[in-house]
C-alpha cells in the first residue's frame, strides 16, 4: 500500500508537470497555465481512483518487466541454478520438476520451511530438490554452510543439514561441530574440506548467482521459471509444482 501511495503521488506530480509543460509549449499565458494546472489538480482530487488505476497499471508493468529480466537470467544460468555439481539434490534425482531453495541455517523462515519441504519430498515421489547454501547472517552461518558442503564429501550432507535445521536455537560454530561429531563425521577431514578451494568457490558461485537473480534474502524458491522470495508452506510450493506440470513440464529445470 505504501508503495502504491508513493506511485500515486509521483503520478500526480508527473501529470501536473506534463500539463504545465504542454501549456508552456502552446504559448499560454502564466495565468492560463496556472488555471489549467488547477483544473487538472482538482480533477485528480475529485477522482482519486484515476491515480489508483494508473498506479496499479504501472506496478503491473514494472512487475512484468522484472519477471522478464529474471526469466532471462534464469535461462542464461540454468545449469548453475538447476544442475550445479556443488549442490546436494534431495528427493528423486530424476524427478520431472525441480525446486531450488536458497537458504541460511540461521534464518527463522528457512527453519520453518524445512518440514514443509521434507513433507513435499515424502508426498511427491517425482520431485527433485536442489539445496543451495546461501549464508547471509554472518560467521556462524558461513561455518555451517561450509560444514554442510564438507559433509557432502563424506556422504552425510542430508544428515547434517537436517540436524542443523532441527536444532533449537541459533546455529553457532560450536553447535555445528558438536552435531557433526555426533553424526560420526571425520572431524579432521571435515575441517580441512571446509577450508578447501572447492567449498569456497561453491559458496562464492551461489552468492554471485543470487545477485544475478536479484535474490537478496532467505528463503528463496525457484520452480522452473518462477522465483518466489520468502517462506511458502507446502501447499504453496505444491501449487507452483502443479503449475509447471499443467503447462507441459519444465522449460528450464
Amino acid at each position: 500500500m505504501i508503495r502504491r501511495n508513493r506511485l500515486a503521488a509521483a503520478l500526480a506530480a508527473s501529470l501536473l508537470a506534463m500539463t504545465s509543460l504542454a501549456a508552456a509549449d502552446d504559448g499560454f499565458s502564466e495565468a492560463r497555465k496556472k488555471e489549467i494546472g488547477e483544473i487538472v489538480r482538482q480533477y485528480l482530487l475529485d477522482n482519486p481512483e484515476v491515480l489508483l488505476e494508473v498506479s496499479k497499471a504501472l506496478e503491473a508493468k514494472q512487475q512484468a518487466a522484472e519477471s522478464e529480466l529474471r526469466i532471462a537470467a534464469l535461462t542464461a544460468n540454468a545449469d548453475q541454478v538447476f544442475r550445479s555439481a556443488n549442490d546436494f539434490v534431495a528427493g528423486n534425482p530424476e524427478g520431472d520438476v525441480t525446486i531450488v531453495e536458497f537458504f541460511d541455517y540461521n534464518c527463522g523462515w528457512c527453519k520453518k520451511s524445512f518440514p514443509e519441504l521434507t513433507k513435499l519430498i515424502a508426498d511427491d515421489k517425482n520431485l527433485r530438490v536442489v539445496l543451495k547454501e546461501f549464508p547471509i547472517f554472518g560467521g556462524d552461518s558461513d561455518h555451517a554452510a561450509k560444514a554442510a558442503l564438507a559433509a557432502k564429501k563424506q556422504g552425510k550432507y542430508w544428515e547434517l543439514h537436517s540436524a542443523l535445521f532441527e536444532h533449537d536455537g541459533k546455529v553457532t560454530a560450536e553447535v555445528v561441530d558438536e552435531l557433526a561429531a555426533k553424526l560420526g563425521l571425520d572431524m579432521t577431514k571435515l575441517k580441512a574440506d571446509m577450508e578447501s578451494s572447492e567449498v569456497t568457490a561453491a559458496l562464492a558461485q551461489t552468492h554471485a548467482l543470487a545477485q544475478t537473480l536479484a535474490i537478496n534474502g532467505t528463503p528463496a524458491f525457484i520452480v522452473d521459471q518462477a522465483v518466489s522470495p520468502g517462506y511458502l508452506p507446502a501447499d504453496g510450493l505444491a501449487s507452483m509444482i502443479q503449475d509447471v506440470r499443467s503447462q507441459g513440464g519444465c522449460k528450464l529445470c
